[in-house]
């Protein structure tokens, strides 16, 4: 394992609307942040199209990324663009986390955006107020391609902002397979079997969950993961939540997820407190744990250090109902167009290029995937992971996904990340938590101009 691949992935994940990274594809090494080499900035379309076959040689495209985005894949397709169509790309490869939220911030307010970039979809767009400085792509013929759950995620007040830069991943269970093998254990259904699961994985003198409370921001996962289940109990919990009319501590199935890190606190790792995502990569695919509520993104890390991929696999977080065990699902990190680019029709070009199957063939198959596809009819090649493209894609066959809630509601707390880590670590209720945790999204939420009582 590289750290420095790791730190690179990990720039945009601190608010879990994620930057992803691959699976069974080609590992990020990042960007130098240099940007590609470019020829000279035409600065507009016009007489792009004297070249004959590139239409668009002479036009430099400027966009701006964390590392994560300005992957393999991402650098494939430019690639393949500019053989296509002629245009030539230069990134500006910038902090993920509240450090790269201000830069953007700071630069939409002067004006100062290049031609397109990539950013969350979204809680964290909706803090942008993305009309001042992005461009409504809903007449845009890509449009119809996306699925109607990206579509919400980057949709305000009728007017659509985003394409997905990747693929979608989820807040789920990672598990180490033979260790399920070997104590003829089934996926659970039921919360109740998962700790029965557990049970059995302690009494053969295994770790059964992997908890990083070194990487708070991780510790999450289960929480935030299990939204799902919450949902399919109460549909309306996303506006209810959001006008303040439903809290966690009021209604049962949102305090269970607090209330799951309890259940789970004597099959943790001895090292919990300070174990780190790099530990847990290497814990799941020695097989040192057997459970990680992850986000799908750690998948690459893992693979890079198992000899069977197959050895890997995925589940979502178990509620209450056998029938109906579904999967939350983050959005992908998303495209984003200056509203006030000169390049309006390369840009067009370029992503009419992008979700090809052609394109997405090499992004997927240089980079790999997170999840299933945003793209309708979309099917990812075979060289992407079972734990994806089988264990993943049965949920979405099935219709069992759901949107996470950041992607439902504009409204977060801030000290999530805090609250999941004590719980975890038995240093206060589950109950308490949920309390806490409302009083934390009282305050987002009046900050947004919300009536919460």
């Amino acid at each position: 394992m590289k750290k420095k691949v790791l730190s690179l992935i990990l720039a945009g994940t601190m608010t879990l609307g994620l930057a992803l990274t691959g699976c069974s594809g080609g590992s990020d090494e990042g960007g130098s942040g240099e940007g590609t080499p470019a020829a000279e900035d035409a600065g507009s379309d016009e007489g792009s199209g004297d070249s004959g076959d590139k239409p668009y040689e002479g036009i430099t495209l400027k966009w701006w990324a964390g590392n994560a985005e300005n992957n393999p894949g991402t650098q494939a397709v430019m690639e393949a663009a500019t053989e296509k169509l002629g245009m030539e790309f230069e990134v500006e490869v910038n902090p993920g986390g509240s450090e790269g939220d201000n830069i953007i911030k700071t630069r939409m307010a002067s004006g100062d955006l290049p031609d397109f970039m990539a950013y969350n979809s979204g809680s964290k767009l909706y803090d942008l107020n993305p009309s001042r400085g992005f461009m409504d792509i809903s007449d845009w013929d890509i449009v119809d391609k996306f699925d109607d759950a990206f579509l919400s995620s980057v949709t305000i007040d009728g007017a659509v902002y985003g394409a997905p830069q990747s693929s979608t991943q989820a807040g789920a269970v990672i598990y180490y397979k033979p260790d399920y093998a070997e104590l003829e254990l089934e996926v659970p259904h039921t919360w109740d079997e998962f700790v029965d699961n557990c049970k059995a994985l302690s009494d053969a003198g295994k770790t059964p969950v992997y908890f990083t409370g070194g990487e708070t921001w991780a510790t999450q996962v289960l929480f935030l993961g299990d939204y799902y289940n919450i949902a399919a109990a109460n549909p309306t919990f996303a506006d209810d939540y959001t006008e303040g009319k439903a809290k966690y501590a009021d209604v049962p199935e949102a305090t269970r997820s607090w209330t799951k890190y309890e259940d789970l606190v004597d099959y943790l790792n001895a090292d919990k407190s300070a174990a780190t995502v790099t530990d847990g990569n290497f814990a799941i695919a020695t097989g040192e744990a057997t459970h990680w509520f992850i986000l799908t993104q750690q998948l690459p890390l893992i693979l890079e250090n198992v000899e069977n991929p197959d050895d890997i696999g995925v589940f979502g977080v178990p509620g209450d109902d056998a029938d109906d065990h579904g999967l939350t699902v983050w959005e992908p990190m998303s495209w984003y167009v200056n509203k006030d680019t000169e390049n309006v029709d390369a840009i067009k070009a370029f992503f009419e290029f992008y979700y090809s199957e052609e394109a997405l063939d090499l992004y997927f198959g240089t980079y790999g995937a997170n999840g299933p596809s945003c793209i309708k009819g979309y099917e990812l090649p075979e060289s992407v992971c079972n734990a994806v493209r089988v264990d993943m894609q049965q949920y979405f066959d099935e219709g069992k996904t759901v949107p996470a809630l950041e992607y439902q509601s504009p409204i977060k707390g801030t000290t999530c990340e805090q609250m999941t880590t004590a719980v975890g670590l038995g240093q206060m209720s589950g109950e308490e938590a949920a309390a806490m945790y409302d009083d934390d999204c009282k305050k987002s939420a009046v900050q947004l101009g919300y009536d919460w009582e």
